[in-house]
């Protein structure tokens, strides 16, 4: 049954890798192993108890946000704020390229929006400084992964999900950031020195000609330093209201209102429509349930599935032997899959899933093992051709998204095992 099983799961990734819909392959893949497993109904209760699960409400609350940031242009302005701090200083433009990113990705969550929002702006700036173009566009992609310290991030809601029902009592989303808080500061400066050592070794720093090709996007005249501050208001707020903290009051520990609440402040700022925010952020909200709840709903019926074949257990057995399996089982697996589907998220919620509330048998916590998961699966991301945020930076900067992938390859792969090493 375990060999069936095993057969199944590397036929779904190769599936999602062949660029299938990645929620057809999990629940396909999940529902298959189930009822070869003789216990359909695992997966169907695992189907039918994420559609209902509480995380559900953190997502679609903080992508609804993420729409009113879009409509409002509150986006546009914290990049272009960003942007122009690092436009002063050309020697920092490839290390501060990086570090913008990072911290405008925090805020915005999705790497695509975040290429998207960011690339447009950054990288011509940094081709007409004579920086290579696929350099340039490989600098943008290495800062996409900022959002593994967004309180409330999917990933997030769904590592504190596993440690709540594994009965953990440090699993609140501010206690697992705290654990990866320093481990991803430290990755963060050697993925800004690894990227500008990449530049000057490749010669690809300055000297480029054949900018005048390249237009700079068209930002707002004059910064409205209100609408720029306004994507981090929540988080703030949230962070804020923790224990660790408590300077405000601890009911504002709630994603759910400090997002709509920042949607409202957005509104207010900008003299929107209430109509037309209200809109946005339901539309948001919408798409959040359909691609990042479906697929942690879809992943939930494939780990139903493993568990259901046996395979969980002979593998939770297996890293029993040594707290380093576990911790390279998680790194390189996920980042991998992230490298060759051009997403971490199917590999991340499998394992999370299906591994990770099983920490203590390795000697890890459960934030410590899940966020090991995430990060790498982040990482690898950063380095795959194929991924929506390495294309839509290709696209803008004229290259092939290979040429981004050979420049981030290797710094990404010492990252991720730097990650192993300090976590």
């Amino acid at each position: 049954m375990i060999f069936v099983g095993a057969a199944i799961v590397i036929l779904t990734f190769v599936a999602i890798i062949k660029k299938f819909e990645t929620r057809v392959c999990l629940l396909t893949g999940g529902f298959l192993m189930c009822i070869i497993a003789g216990k359909l109904t695992a997966g169907i209760k695992a189907f039918a108890t994420t559609m209902t699960n509480p995380l559900a409400a953190t997502i679609c609350s903080i992508m609804g946000f993420a729409y009113v940031l879009k409509y409002t242009k509150c986006d546009q302005h914290l990049v272009v704020a960003m942007t122009n701090c690092i436009g002063k200083f050309p020697t920092l433009l490839i290390p501060g390229a990086v570090l913008v990113t990072f911290l405008i990705n925090i805020p915005l969550a999705s790497a695509a929006g975040c290429a998207a929002a960011v690339g447009a702006i950054l990288i011509p700036v940094l081709i007409k400084n004579k920086i290579h173009p696929a350099m340039a566009a490989a600098t943008v992609i290495a800062g996409t992964w900022g959002a593994v310290l967004k309180p409330g991030n999917a990933h997030l809601a769904f590592i504190e999900k596993i440690g709540l029902e594994a009965g953990a009592t440090n699993v609140s989303m501010l206690e697992i950031l705290a654990v990866r808080f320093k481990p991803t500061l430290i990755l963060l400066v050697f993925v800004v020195i690894g990227v500008t050592l990449t530049a000057i070794l490749l010669k690809e720093n300055t000297g480029y000609t054949g900018s005048e090709k390249f237009e700079v996007k068209e930002t707002p005249e004059k910064i409205n330093y209100l609408m720029a501050i306004i994507p981090v208001v929540p988080l703030v707020m949230y962070i804020l209201a923790g224990q660790q903290f408590g300077v405000l009051p601890r009911y504002l520990e709630n994603i759910p209102f400090v997002m709509l609440f920042g949607a409202v402040l957005a509104m207010l700022v900008t003299k929107s429509s209430p109509q037309k925010i209200a809109k946005e952020f339901w539309l948001g909200a919408g798409s959040a349930y359909g691609s990042v709840m479906g697929l942690i709903i879809s992943a939930s019926v494939f780990t139903a599935g493993m568990t259901a074949t046996g395979m969980t257990g002979q593998l939770i057995e297996l890293m029993k032997q040594s707290q380093h399996i576990a911790k390279i089982g998680a790194a390189a697996g996920n980042f991998i899959i992230a490298v060759v589907s051009g997403s971490g998220d199917a590999a991340t919620y499998a394992f999370n899933g299906s591994v990770t509330p099983f920490a203590a048998d390795f000697g890890l916590t459960i934030p410590q093992l899940g966020s090991i998961a995430q990060i790498s699966g982040a990482l690898g991301r950063n380095s795959s051709p194929v991924a929506s945020a390495a294309i839509i930076c290709a696209t803008i900067a004229n290259v092939n998204p290979v040429e981004i992938m050979k420049r981030n390859f290797v710094v990404m792969v010492l990252a991720t095992a730097l990650l192993v090493f300090i976590m």
